[in-house]
């Protein structure tokens, strides 16, 4: 294969549309990441009786910076659980809050990983070590699709592109359905993708990917850490493969965790302050 091989050819759909297909994904993103937002919005002015939405979104606000929680992650959870009653003390009321799990296969043993940007971007971190890679991304579930939380090496085209998945042309996607891991080892020979997903992923510089669930502990994938590597990539060795699917786990339970605690506390304030 010779050096140049794989690289990407002219973009689909370009020759001067290159603005307008940015600006489609621009307006896609912003679509997507407002709807869960939205919806919880529209449940606080519902159950809370506010005056508008924009009330709504200051209560999310509010809460989402005093625990520290994104403010994406604060609403999709408020959709998805029993909506609060407002002559309750609490939206969520007798939730126990156990320790946070252990992460050791993050290194986590001896220092404090405080909320879950810090341990998604650990856990980004560990992925490239593991697999050898210098570029990466780290998604979650929300709302059937994956959102991309963090990345590395990664640039502004492939990043706007795959800010939200939402279909079966990618690793990420394909590993999520199956909930196993999926490695292609020549993005520019594999048909995971379709031709647009295939041209960002080249021409970012990555030439093959690694894709691996993050599990809850009933094993329902719950996010996804994927390596980029700047040339074709054999599988994974077992030791390798082994050393993922205990992140996953790991990173999974620790999610599910914060979940059940710091974000159901940020909702109680909410509903706490909402109902004063």
């Amino acid at each position: 294969m010779s050096e140049n091989s794989g690289a990407p050819g002219p973009r689909p759909g370009e020759h001067g549309s290159g603005d307008a297909e940015q600006q489609a994904i621009d307006a896609r993103n912003r679509k997507l990441a407002r709807a869960g937002v939205a919806r919880a919005e529209r449940l606080l002015v519902s159950s809370y009786r506010l005056s508008s939405e924009q009330e709504a979104f200051d209560l999310l606000r509010g809460a989402s910076q005093r625990f520290n929680v994104k403010l994406h992650t604060l609403a999709e959870t408020a959709v998805h659980l029993p909506a609060p009653r407002p002559g309750d003390s609490s939206w969520v009321p007798g939730r126990p809050r156990p320790a946070a799990p252990p992460l050791p296969v993050l290194g986590a043993r001896e220092r404090r990983l405080a909320d879950d940007s810090a341990v998604l971007k650990t856990a980004l971190q560990r992925t490239l070590h593991i697999t050898g890679a210098e570029m990466g991304n780290v998604q979650l579930v929300q709302n059937g699709m994956l959102r991309m939380e963090h990345h590395t090496g990664l640039n502004g085209r492939f990043t706007d592109y795959f800010a939200f998945v939402d279909s079966s042309t990618t690793s990420c996607a394909q590993a999520a359905e199956q909930t196993r891991q999926v490695t292609v080892e020549e993005v520019a020979a594999s048909d995971a993708f379709d031709e647009t997903a295939r041209w960002t992923i080249l021409q970012t510089g990555s030439r093959a990917c690694h894709s691996a669930p993050l599990l809850s502990p009933r094993g329902t994938v719950i996010g996804m850490v994927s390596s980029h590597h700047d040339r074709p990539l054999p599988h994974l060795t077992a030791e390798q493969s082994a050393a993922l699917d205990q992140l996953g786990r790991q990173v999974g339970r620790w999610l599910v965790w914060h979940r059940n605690t710091t974000v159901i506390s940020a909702l109680n304030h909410l509903h706490s302050t909402a109902t004063r």
